[in-house]
């Protein structure tokens, strides 16, 4: 469906939303594009506050998003749907992978991943040693009539 590039800096956080928001509009339910939005969020200022992306004049981040329709597969009511599949790339970190952290309950971070990790069908981390990290998350999107 698309994929774009933003400067590794927190102004790119409601760029990457917007261009996200003018690509799934009408395309997908609003709850599910609500989700959608609220987890790129996360993942690109993931992104840019834990990894390289955000620690020099260069760095980027890559989101890349897809929709996959699901003719054969039936959802509980038994009805196909589809998949939106989104994916963050950064520019890795010599120190960490992605992982879901412990929050603290008066802390100011530490929910991104745990976000995604209850919002979304599924979610994962891969590593490649040129490319950097990419975090990718699955979110239903059953809703008919919607485009």
């Amino acid at each position: 469906m698309g994929h774009a590039e933003f400067p590794g800096i927190p102004a790119s956080v409601p760029t990457a939303r917007q261009w996200a928001r003018d690509l799934l509009t009408g395309k997908i339910a609003a709850p599910t594009l609500d989700d959608v939005l609220l987890l790129l969020s996360e993942l690109v200022t993931n992104a840019i506050v834990h990894s390289d992306s955000g620690r020099g004049p260069y760095g980027s981040v890559t989101v890349c998003l897809v929709t996959v329709c699901l003719a054969l597969s039936h959802d509980h009511d038994g009805h196909g749907g589809t998949v939106v599949h989104v994916e963050v790339i950064d520019d890795g970190s010599a120190a960490s992978l992605p992982f879901v952290r412990a929050a603290t309950p008066d802390g100011d971070g530490g929910r991104g991943l745990l976000m995604v990790e209850l919002l979304s069908a599924r979610w994962g981390v891969h590593h490649d040693d040129e490319a950097g990290n990419a975090v990718w998350f699955h979110l239903p999107d059953s809703t008919t009539g919607h485009g």
